[in-house]
C-alpha cells in the first residue's frame, strides 16, 4: 500500500515563509561574508609570498671592452663609415629563476646619432646566477648623419676624451621550475669612454676600463 502525504497550503506557506527567513537571516549574511573575506585574504597573502619568493631581479649587464677601429666622415651628404668591436658581460643575479634572452640586437650611438646598423646576438638561457659573454662586431657603412656631427668629433678630441653609447634592445623570459613567463622588453644602455687625442693612434681607439650598463625592463 502507498502511502500518501497530503500536506495542507497552510504547511507549505509556512515551510516557505521558513526558507525565506533563513535567507534573511543576518547571520548567514556574516557567515558568508567571513567565508568569502577569509578565502580572499588567503589567497592575496599566497600571491605576496610567491611574488616575495620568486619576484626576478633584472639582470645586469657590464660593458667589458669597446674598440674603435674605424670611425670616418664623408661630407656633401654627411655619411659616416664605422667598424667597432664590443665585449659585453651579463649576469643573472637570480637565485631561483632563470632568463632566457631572445631578440636581443646591439648597436652604438654617438651623441644621440646612430652610428653602426644592428646586429643580433643569438638568443640564450642564462641559469641562476650565471654569468656569459657576449661580443659583437658591429659595422656601419654610408650611414647618415647629422650636419654638425663633424663638430660634435672635433670638439672632443680637442678635449681629448671620446664618449659612445652601447644599446641591447630585446626580450627577455623569466623561467621558474618548469614555468616559462610571458616576454618582457629589455633595454641596455652602456656608456664607453675612451682617450681621443690631437694625435690620431695607430692601433684602435680603446675604451681603458669596463663600466656597469643600466638595464630597464
Amino acid at each position: 500500500m502507498t502511502q500518501i502525504d497530503i500536506r495542507s497550503p497552510k504547511h507549505c506557506a509556512q515551510k516557505q515563509a521558513r526558507f525565506y527567513d533563513n535567507i534573511d537571516n543576518p547571520k548567514l549574511y556574516k557567515k558568508l561574508f567571513f567565508a568569502l573575506s577569509t578565502l580572499f585574504t588567503t589567497l592575496l597573502t599566497l600571491i605576496l609570498l610567491v611574488y616575495l619568493l620568486l619576484h626576478p631581479t633584472k639582470p645586469r649587464f657590464s660593458l667589458q671592452q669597446a674598440q674603435i677601429y674605424q670611425l670616418n666622415l664623408s661630407t656633401n651628404p654627411q655619411l659616416i663609415n664605422s667598424s667597432i668591436q664590443l665585449t659585453l658581460v651579463a649576469t643573472n643575479p637570480n637565485t631561483k629563476v632563470g632568463i632566457y634572452y631572445d631578440g636581443l640586437r646591439v648597436y652604438v650611438t654617438y651623441k644621440g646619432q646612430q652610428i653602426t646598423l644592428d646586429s643580433p646576438l643569438p638568443p640564450f638561457y642564462q641559469g641562476h646566477q650565471d654569468t656569459n659573454l657576449l661580443t659583437a662586431s658591429l659595422v656601419g657603412s654610408s650611414i647618415p648623419v647629422a650636419p654638425t656631427f663633424g663638430y660634435e668629433v672635433g670638439r672632443d678630441q680637442s678635449a681629448g676624451k671620446l664618449a659612445i653609447s652601447v644599446k641591447v634592445n630585446g626580450r627577455v623570459r623569466w623561467k621558474v621550475g618548469t614555468w616559462v613567463s610571458s616576454n618582457y622588453r629589455i633595454n641596455v644602455n652602456c656608456v664607453a669612454v675612451m682617450d681621443f687625442g690631437p694625435t690620431i693612434p695607430t692601433g684602435p681607439l680603446s675604451s681603458k676600463q669596463g663600466s656597469q650598463c643600466s638595464t630597464s625592463l
